[in-house]
């Protein structure tokens, strides 16, 4: 494909519930991706199945909401295997979420797997820590690192020319 995206890409942000740091996560990407220009798919899941069909963390919404983003209209879900076909890319926010995802994973799926930090350099690796059980401060500080973490993951993905997955 001349002058465009050669790849497509669809991401899929994954922590163990889905109501804290993956739906962050998602949002934290939409609005990287809206403010670049760039086309995207973008969702989040967990590997757990505790909330599903919940919305994100009260304290998730209200961080989103404090930068400009909202995150209300997310509905919690746990992965399923045809997320390992239908996104190129599954970002887990800590290593026991990337292995659950390793195990879970079809050996003819598709998806790369990483952590969300694995794109910005010098913190490959690094989780982002879980604030469920933190106090405000625990979720700005997650916002902080995963707003770091989406946004080097979509110039990432405009350095080496991939578009979203149909």
């Amino acid at each position: 494909m001349h002058g465009g995206f050669e790849h497509r890409v669809g991401v899929l942000f994954v922590c163990l519930g889905n109501i804290c740091r993956s739906p962050m996560a998602e949002g934290a990407f939409r609005a990287a991706a809206l403010e670049r220009q760039f086309p995207f798919h973008v969702d989040s899941a967990g590997t757990a199945s505790y909330h599903v069909g919940s919305q994100p963390d009260p304290r998730a919404i209200a961080i989103a909401s404090l930068n400009g983003i909202d995150i209300t209209g997310q509905s919690a879900r746990q992965i399923e295997r045809d997320d390992f076909y239908r996104f190129s890319h599954i970002i887990a926010m800590d290593r026991a979420n990337l292995e659950g995802l390793r195990a879970r994973a079809p050996r003819d799926g598709t998806a790369t797997l990483a952590m969300l930090m694995d794109a910005v350099d010098g913190r490959r690796g690094e989780p982002v820590a879980d604030p469920y059980y933190g106090d405000t401060a625990a979720f700005e500080e997650a916002w902080r690192v995963i707003s770091l973490g989406t946004g080097a993951w979509v110039d990432r993905f405009i350095r080496e020319g991939v578009q979203q997955r149909a």
